[in-house]
């Protein structure tokens, strides 16, 4: 599967459930690409791993542990960094294929001139 055919999928996945009923603006989905993100710095912020999934073994009593091995999650909610960074992916995906954007030839084009540009762009320190 290449990543237009990935986006057509997470779209019609966001569509089925229900958030695609009307149309949306470029300004709310920045707004949500722009959440994902806060919420990954937030875990990082929190000092949580990359992914993991908070686990109860059975006793209401037990305390909640965190999982970090991925094998592991089943059904659970994976949390963390890099999974903030997949919601942000997932939502960039989904509005490109809302939209008809053909994103793999974008990504791959600006990869390309990137290649071309000074090293940190002519000395920019971030």
């Amino acid at each position: 599967m290449n990543i237009n055919e990935l986006a057509v999928e997470i779209h019609k996945n966001a569509v089925e459930h229900g958030w695609w009923e009307e149309s949306r603006k470029f300004p709310e989905i920045a707004a949500l690409i722009h959440s994902e993100i806060s919420e990954a710095l937030e875990e990082y912020r929190n000092g949580r791993p990359e992914a993991y999934v908070v686990v109860v073994d059975g006793d209401p009593a037990d305390v909640p542990r965190m999982e970090t091995d991925i094998l592991k999650f089943g059904e659970r909610k994976p949390e963390g960094i890099a999974v903030e960074l997949a919601d942000a992916v997932i939502r960039i995906l989904d509005y490109t294929a809302a939209e008809g954007i053909d994103i793999e030839s974008l990504i791959m084009a600006k990869h390309e001139y990137n290649k071309t540009r000074p090293y940190r762009h002519g000395g920019k320190k971030i």
